[in-house]
């Protein structure tokens, strides 16, 4: 059993997309260069793969959770890699290592079924 049921994922994910969104505003950032696409275009994904997983917090239910944490990581990766990847490093990376580490550990430690709920 891993510590993070899919609910309360759910609702980490839709933080993270807003975060992620608001993220170039918030950390001072260029939001005409890649260190702000980046965020830009991971916050957006974000909260529309979550619109559309089968889990609590899902409106269409098209993608199975465990895609769903499969996406979550790859993800967190390329935003840890991104300052390197696409070579803004010299400028910023902080933020985007931070949020990509949340990001993959949140995935490594969700459950992939919803729990039962008593009633």
């Amino acid at each position: 059993m891993k510590p993070i049921n899919t609910k309360t994922h759910g609702y980490m994910d839709y933080i993270m997309g807003i975060f992620l969104i608001a993220s170039p505003s918030l950390f001072n950032l260029n939001h005409e260069k890649p260190e702000s696409s980046v965020f830009y275009v991971l916050g957006v994904a974000t909260i529309i793969y979550s619109l559309i997983t089968d889990y609590e917090l899902g409106f269409l239910k098209l993608i199975p959770m465990p895609i769903h944490l499969i996406v979550d990581f790859l993800s967190g990766l390329f935003l840890v890699a991104s300052p390197w990847l696409l070579g803004f490093s010299e400028t910023v990376y902080g933020p985007h290592l931070t949020l990509g580490i949340i990001e993959i550990g949140a995935a490594v430690l969700t459950n992939t079924q919803p729990q039962k709920e008593i009633l």
